[in-house]
């Protein structure tokens, strides 16, 4: 793969929370290592409440992965701008995390493994 891209099945279960609610579980989570970053856990869609995120404006552009649409988490008592990305159409050596999810951590987001 190119630029030291892996991705494998995240073991375990997953969740996403932010703002104090739950926005996903899951057990088919993947996880993306690239280079000397940290890894990033990829939630399919299926498994996230949907319901919470808002599409923006907001895009960006990968060599690697392809490019990058984005949403923002809204809960009861916070807009979260931007913190979700998710590639629509990546490229074909990362194909297995369209349809997923990626999270900005920190700032009221946690992804945790449990």
């Amino acid at each position: 793969m190119a630029n030291n891209i892996t991705i494998r099945a995240a073991s375990g279960t997953w969740t996403v929370r932010a703002g104090g609610a739950v926005l996903g579980e899951s057990k088919s989570a993947l996880e993306l290592s690239e280079g000397d970053l940290a890894p990033v856990i990829y939630f399919p869609r299926t498994d996230i409440a949907m319901a919470f995120l808002d599409k923006t404006d907001k895009s960006s552009n990968c060599l690697h992965k392809g490019d990058a649409t984005y949403f923002s988490v809204v809960t009861k008592s916070t807009t979260l701008e931007n913190s979700v990305w998710s590639y629509e159409a990546p490229q074909e050596d990362v194909a297995r995390i369209k349809d997923h999810l990626a999270f900005h951590t920190g700032d009221g987001v946690t992804v945790e493994q449990i």
